[in-house]
C-alpha cells in the first residue's frame, strides 16, 4: 500500500485525478469504478477542468458505482443514479450509456446483485477503482464485519453510517436503511485502488485501515492485501499515522520508474 500526504483536499484531489487521467490516457477505454460522497468531489473537479480544456478525453471510458440505495426513486436527487449523473457523467462528458449504477429498484435485488458483477466481469473489470472511506472504516457500504470476500449484494446500512449521510437529506428519517453495494471481493478485484479521504473526522479510520490489524472490524484494511492501492490523504486525515514522515519520505523519494 503507498500512503501519501498532501496538505490540503484539493491537493489529495488532484494527485487522486492525475492517477486516473494516467489510465485513461494509456486506455481510451478504461473501466472506472466510480465512489460518491464528499471524499471524491475534488478528484472529478479536477478531471473535469482537464476535459474541458481538452487535455483529456472520457468519451468512451465505462463506469461502475460502487453503490446505490435501495428503494429511492431514480429521479431523487439523493439517489446515486442521480448523484452520478450531475457530478461525474455530465462534467466528464462521458456518454451516460457506457456508466452503470447498481439497480436498488429491482423487484429482485438479488438477480439485479449478479446482473452487476457480470456486467463487471463482460466490461472486462475495473481498471481503476475510486474509493471513500467511511468514519467506522466502510469502503463502498461494507461496513463493519463485511466479508473480505463479499460480492455486490445488499446490506443494511450501520446507524452511524445514516447518520454521517443525514446531512444529504431533509432528515435522518428519510436516509434509507438499506443499499446495494460492491462487495469487497469486488472492489479487490480492480487492477489499482485509489483512496482518498480529507478531514481530521476520518483520521482514526485511515490510522486503522493502514496500520491497524487487517479486520473485518475494518473493512478498508483489506486494502493491505492489494498489490497495488494508494491510498490519498490530508495532513488532518493522517494526524493518527505513526509512521506518517516515513510515508512523505518514501513517496519524495520514489524511484523515477515509480513517478
Amino acid at each position: 500500500m503507498e500512503v501519501v500526504i498532501k496538505q490540503t483536499a484539493d491537493e489529495v484531489g488532484a494527485l487522486a485525478a492525475e492517477l486516473i487521467g494516467r489510465v485513461v490516457e494509456s486506455k481510451p477505454r478504461a473501466v472506472i469504478g466510480l465512489a460518491t460522497g464528499s471524499s471524491p468531489l475534488a478528484i472529478y473537479a479536477d478531471l473535469a477542468r482537464r476535459v474541458a480544456d481538452g487535455t483529456l478525453d472520457f468519451d468512451g471510458v465505462r463506469g461502475f458505482a460502487l453503490d446505490e440505495y435501495v428503494g429511492i426513486p431514480e429521479e431523487h436527487p439523493q439517489s446515486y443514479a442521480s448523484v452520478i449523473r450531475t457530478e461525474v457523467v455530465e462534467p466528464l462528458r462521458m456518454d451516460p450509456t457506457l456508466v452503470r449504477v447498481p439497480d436498488g429498484r429491482a423487484i429482485d435485488i438479488e438477480v439485479a446483485c449478479r446482473d452487476y458483477e457480470q456486467a463487471i466481469a463482460d466490461a472486462g473489470g475495473i481498471d481503476v477503482q475510486i474509493l471513500g472511506i467511511g468514519a467506522n472504516g466502510h469502503i463502498g457500504f461494507n461496513e463493519p464485519t463485511s466479508s473480505f470476500a463479499s460480492r455486490t449484494r445488499i446490506k443494511t446500512l450501520a446507524p452511524t453510517t445514516r447518520a454521517d449521510n443525514a446531512r444529504f437529506f431533509d432528515s435522518l428519517d428519510e436516509v434509507p436503511t438499506h443499499c446495494v453495494t460492491q462487495g469487497l471481493g469486488t472492489i479487490m478485484n480492480a487492477r489499482r485502488l485509489v483512496l482518498v479521504a480529507q478531514g481530521a473526522g476520518k483520521a482514526d479510520a485511515i490510522a486503522a485501515a493502514v496500520e491497524g490489524p487487517v479486520s473485518s472490524m475494518c473493512p478498508a484494511s483489506v486494502l493491505q492485501f492489494h498489490e497495488h492501492a494508494t491510498v490519498i490523504i490530508d495532513e488532518a486525515a493522517a494526524s493518527k499515522l505513526r509512521l506518517a514522515d516515513y510515508y512523505t519520505y518514501t513517496y519524495d523519494n520514489k524511484p523515477s520508474w515509480q513517478l
